[in-house]
């Protein structure tokens, strides 16, 4: 078969390979194949084959297009399977408060964190919110992401949560990356609810759920489960509802305190929990059973300046699959970078730049539902393909703190030339 794109002389392509069907477990994380003087093509935006420069020449036509790597390297475009991508309102005047000392609940108590995002995106149009999140997902794309979460949770309101995911969907038909949508509306408790926090419950669990399902504006239904704002009852009864309604499950669960999160996203079988700095032994074993995906967020602990963090080892020892993700957001995580969580990966969760790649690539994909169709570069696969200005892995790992992208494809076809957008 005759390829539409060649891309040649490839110094390190990298990728997993067998795990599109189970994400990467304990010692399998990691588990790399890496071509030294590859070449890869593609045909019909899929990869067709993948191997050493000696055998390329039989994929090549004269309408076959050539793209010379000149000895840099190819990884899968990176899959971030947790962001807070549609929002209005930044907080960088938080800043000072976290240098203060002062803890997220205290910054939250005082009316500033999500609340004065929430007011902000309230008063945002939906065209307001889709080109905030169109310059978001600019970002992502030059640093190599491809495929991305993106969650509601800024409006707390029916109409906003759905004005918020009709922003996301907007926003996807408009730029290559691809999107897929999260329900957040149990992010926080509303101020005009701060003294019925069970008739937000019911608000969610009554109108938001019913109305994202039947304008089917999202896949997963996640919640924040922890102290002082939804209960492990509270996150238990929305979970359920919303499985009832056919959406996938996920969790914020045990970031500031050991709340029992993991337990309850192993419980329900939830596709993935999300933070666990503080998860428990009998967290972590539980969500191993399950085979419940650990989405460990580095960045959000670097902002913070939190010395916590999850218990990789053990997770990694119960055989619990591990992704990683930016937690892009306007207060606690404010990057769109993929390339800085694989930095922030070796250096505060010890993972290798090989685990680091597979828990942002395949089990990422595998977070959010789409590893059958992105995440790895395999036969009959996506395309989604990034080219760095770098001789392999460990050196776009090692060289933090600059973009080291020089060409991004997505589905075949080229979007970054150069470092510049040719969409």
């Amino acid at each position: 078969m005759l390829a539409d794109l060649l891309v040649t002389n490839i110094g390190e392509l990298a990728t997993t390979v067998g795990y599109s069907q189970r994400p990467q477990r304990g010692q399998e994380l990691g588990d790399l194949a890496f071509y030294q003087d590859a070449f890869l093509a593609v045909k019909d935006g899929r990869v067709i084959a993948v191997g050493a420069m000696s055998e390329a020449s039989r994929y090549q036509g004269p309408d076959t297009k050539v793209l010379d790597a000149a000895g840099k390297t190819v990884l899968p475009g990176f899959v971030d399977p947790h962001t807070h991508l549609v929002f209005a309102g930044w907080r960088e005047k938080e800043l000072a408060m976290k240098l203060a000392g002062k803890p997220y609940l205290e910054i939250l108590a005082a009316g500033y964190g999500i609340l004065s995002t929430v007011q902000a995106t309230r008063s945002a149009s939906r065209d307001e919110l889709v080109q905030g999140a169109l310059k978001s997902l600019d970002r992502m794309l030059l640093h190599g992401t491809t495929t991305v979460e993106a969650k509601s949770g800024y409006g707390l309101t029916t109409e906003s949560e759905l004005k918020q995911l009709e922003a996301a969907q907007q926003a996807g038909r408009l730029h290559p990356v691809d999107i897929v949508s999260t329900f957040l509306g149990a992010h926080a408790i509303p101020p005009e609810y701060k003294d019925y926090p069970e008739a937000f419950v019911n608000l969610v669990i009554e109108e938001m759920l019913p109305a994202v399902a039947d304008q089917k504006l999202a896949t997963f239904c996640d919640v924040f489960c922890e102290e002082g704002v939804f209960s492990i009852e509270q996150s238990r009864r929305i979970l359920q509802a919303a499985r009832q309604l056919g959406f996938k499950l996920k969790l914020h669960a045990d970031e500031l305190v050991p709340l029992g999160g993991a337990q309850l996203a192993a419980e329900l079988q939830a596709t993935s929990a999300d933070h666990l700095l503080y998860a428990s032994q009998e967290g972590i074993e539980a969500m191993a059973t399950a085979g419940v995906v650990a989405v460990l967020l580095p960045g959000t602990s670097f902002t913070l300046r939190s010395a916590q963090r999850p218990n990789v080892a053990a997770m990694l020892t119960a055989g619990v699959p591990i992704a990683l993700a930016t937690d892009f957001n306007p207060g606690t995580c404010p990057t769109e970078s993929m390339q800085m969580v694989l930095t922030l990966a070796w250096q505060s969760l010890g993972l290798t730049p090989a685990q680091a790649l597979a828990a942002s690539t395949i089990n990422a994909a595998h977070a959010i539902g789409v590893a059958d169709r992105v995440g790895s570069l395999e036969l009959g696969k996506a395309a989604d393909f990034v080219v760095y200005d770098a001789p392999n892995l460990d050196f776009v790992a090692y060289h933090f703190g600059v973009n080291l992208v020089q060409h991004v494809f997505k589905g075949g076809q080229q979007v970054v030339a150069d470092g510049h957008f040719c969409y």
